[in-house]
């Protein structure tokens, strides 16, 4: 019997438009990943000459907070735009946006006692094109592909993203022991290939006509995701989750104050959660779960905490770096079928502004939680911070799966309503 492995069902690539969507999204991927790798790397850096510990790790999350913020605030208009104008085009500006941005950073770096504020400038800015960037990318992909080929093309997205966030870490990691500068313009160079495939896509990508006033969309996109009470369920679970238990924006901190271990470990323990997540999403584009889609998600965000708890206690490279991928691989459990899930059951006049709606939430989760770890290593210290956000996330995963039992009887993932 043949036992060699096989690779996940490449049907989706068949169709040029999400080939080419899909390889702008590695690269859009990898570029946002060694950007934000080097930017956490070169505040804590700079930060350390003149402030402790705690100190420097506040500053990182400050940062995150200043991404968030654009998020906050415009991610409703930015759902409504993208149901409304062509969201190619949409996703070219953005990328402009973030290539200028970068741009900057990588002269700013030739100074040779660089500071802080200009990354604090552009922190917002950078923030505001991924809000805009992120319902336009997911509302277009459903466009590219026929229905049945939604969860394998989902599948496909994430281990796309997750396969960026193996290698950009580690590659940003030498880079910025070389020199940030070369880190920047790395990313500067990805971007600007990123936007070369996207503008190759043939497909139209303006939304069927939406009707109304702006406020009038936006207020149906809230009252659809507030209704639908398996997608919300399963959007403020993953916020609430990753808000506590967001240590990896504490990577520089334990890279070199915990273990000790330079950029180049940085880098390392960077691609790890990447790593196992894109071993789960390799696996999920195989064979994508259809059962029990409730209980796997319940037991993805559990593990998440889990290996959150293990990773503040490590004091070893290797067991650090283990524990950062069983983290990546039970978030990626959870980030799959809610994907999946609000797809599927999304129609497409709409699937913009719940795109957005659900970007807030994660956006959150990332940056705001950026801001609750760096808040929490100031109180508590770098290893506190972690361990309190690992057991506030299983407390968070308990609480959810009292409060909403239809997501947690969840069972067929193309038929989520239907319970077991």
């Amino acid at each position: 019997m043949d036992t060699a492995p096989s690779l996940p069902s490449a049907s989706v690539f068949r169709h040029r438009d999400f080939s080419l969507l899909w390889w702008g999204r590695v690269l859009g991927s990898l570029a946002l990943t060694a950007e934000s790798v080097t930017i956490g790397w070169q505040v804590y850096s700079v930060a350390r000459l003149s402030r402790s510990i705690e100190e420097g790790a506040f500053l990182v999350g400050m940062v995150g907070l200043l991404q968030f913020l654009p998020v906050f605030l415009l991610t409703l208009t930015a759902g409504e735009v993208a149901d409304r104008y062509d969201r190619r085009k949409i996703i070219l500006i953005a990328l402009a946006v973030e290539t200028i941005c970068v741009g900057a950073l990588a002269l700013h770096g030739l100074n040779p006692h660089p500071s802080l504020t200009l990354i604090f400038i552009l922190a917002p800015i950078f923030g505001a094109a991924r809000t805009f960037f992120q319902p336009a990318a997911w509302a277009l992909m459903p466009m590219l592909l026929p229905r049945e080929d939604l969860p394998r093309g989902v599948a496909w997205g994430s281990l796309s993203y997750q396969f960026s966030n193996i290698i950009g870490p580690s590659i940003a990691g030498v880079l910025c022991a070389l020199s940030p500068v070369v880190a920047f313009s790395f990313a500067a160079v990805l971007y600007m290939a990123s936007a070369l495939l996207v503008l190759m896509i043939r497909t139209n990508g303006r939304p069927e006509h939406n009707p109304g006033s702006r406020l009038a969309l936006i207020r149906e996109g809230l009252a659809y995701v507030w209704t639908n009470k398996i997608v919300f369920g399963s959007i403020s679970l993953d916020l609430f989750a990753v808000l506590l238990g967001g240590a990896t924006a504490l990577l520089p901190v334990f890279a070199r104050d915990v273990l000790v271990v330079g950029p180049e470990g940085f880098g390392i323990m960077r691609a790890a959660p990447a790593f196992g997540a894109a071993i789960v999403a390799f696996v999920l584009a195989k064979k994508p779960l259809e059962r029990r889609a409730g209980l796997w998600m319940f037991g993805g965000v559990a593990v998440f905490a889990l290996a959150t708890i293990g990773f503040a206690l490590s004091r070893y490279l290797w067991l650090s770096v283990f524990m950062l991928a069983m983290l990546g691989a039970g978030d990626m459990v959870s980030v799959f079928i809610r994907q999946t899930l609000v797809q599927v059951v999304t129609p497409d006049a709409m699937r913009g502004r719940v795109a957005a709606v659900s970007g807030l939430f994660i956006g959150a989760s990332n940056e705001l939680g950026e801001f609750e770890s760096g808040l929490a290593a100031r109180i508590l210290g770098p290893v506190g911070a972690a361990l309190f956000g690992g057991v506030g996330a299983l407390i968070v995963t308990g609480l959810w799966a009292k409060m909403f039992p239809a997501l947690r009887k969840a069972d067929d993932l193309n038929r989520p309503e239907e319970p077991a």
